[in-house]
Formats: structure tokens, sequence, C-alpha cells
């Protein structure tokens, strides 16, 4: 595999085939903006932790000005290679549904990029089918922060 990602998350060769099932997707609106931002920003990432202060929404940043933790697990990559993190105590429980990042109206959280543009990138989610979940359990394991190749 070459390491192709398509919009749903989905990984394969170029073709497409032999694709496993991703972890991660965009919606159109969310790849839309992801776009506009990396035109403005640079390379980007996403980093979602689950606390307090950003609950729910994955935060957007330029790629290298955050950094994940050695625990935190790389759900893969989404339009072009910008990597999505997840800290390990929220992936334990997401671990077994597919993201997709949307966006919305509302006030973007703490340091996000998209928050001056007046909308914040949202998860939704749903259960991954059972053989969804038995192809991700057979794959590899997913890449941590304490990977020097993640």
């Amino acid at each position: 595999m070459d390491g192709a990602t398509g919009r749903d998350g989905t990984e394969g060769d170029a073709t497409g085939r032999d694709a496993a099932p991703g972890r991660v997707g965009l919606t159109p609106a969310a790849e839309d903006l992801l776009r506009r931002l990396a035109d403005r920003h640079g390379p980007l990432m996403f980093h979602q932790s689950g606390g307090c202060c950003d609950g729910s929404s994955p935060m957007c940043y330029p790629r290298g000005e955050f950094r994940v933790g050695a625990s935190d697990v790389l759900l893969g990559r989404v339009a072009g290679g910008t990597p999505f993190w997840m800290s390990a105590d929220q992936y334990a429980y997401w671990k077994h549904t597919h993201l997709t990042v949307d966006v919305v109206p509302g006030r973007g959280g703490g340091f996000s990029l998209e928050a001056p543009e007046g909308v914040r990138f949202l998860l939704r989610s749903r259960l991954l089918t059972d053989e969804e979940a038995q192809a991700l359990e057979d794959g590899p394991p997913l890449p941590t922060g304490a990977d020097p190749d993640a």
C-alpha cells in the first residue's frame, strides 16, 4: 500500500484496491476548511484530548506546534496526510468507532486554527461494523507518539 487515504479514512493503494477500513475521516465541509487552513498555515495536524477545556472538539494546529505525548495514538491521516492524534485515554473509549471530523458554526476551541473563522471542528461517530472491527484488529497496531516514525 502506498498509504493513500480517502475522504472516509479508508486506506489502500492508489487504486483503492485491498482497502482496509480507516478509523477517521472528514466531511466535505471539513476537508474544504482544512485545505484553506493548510494554504494559510502550512502542514497541519489534529489532536483530540478529551480534556475539560476542549471537550469533544478536535484541535487543529500547525504541524510541529503541538507536541504529542508518548502514549498518544495516531488514528490515521486525512486530507493528503494530515495526522489525527488522540490521547490514549480517549482512544480506549473510542476504539470501537469510526470518527468523522465535521465543521459546524460556532466558536472554535482554544488555539485551534479554525476559531477565527466562526466555525469549529466537531467529531461525529458511528460504531464499526463487525467486519471493520475485525480488519482493524487483524492489522498492525496504531503508532503512538513514542514511535519515531509516526
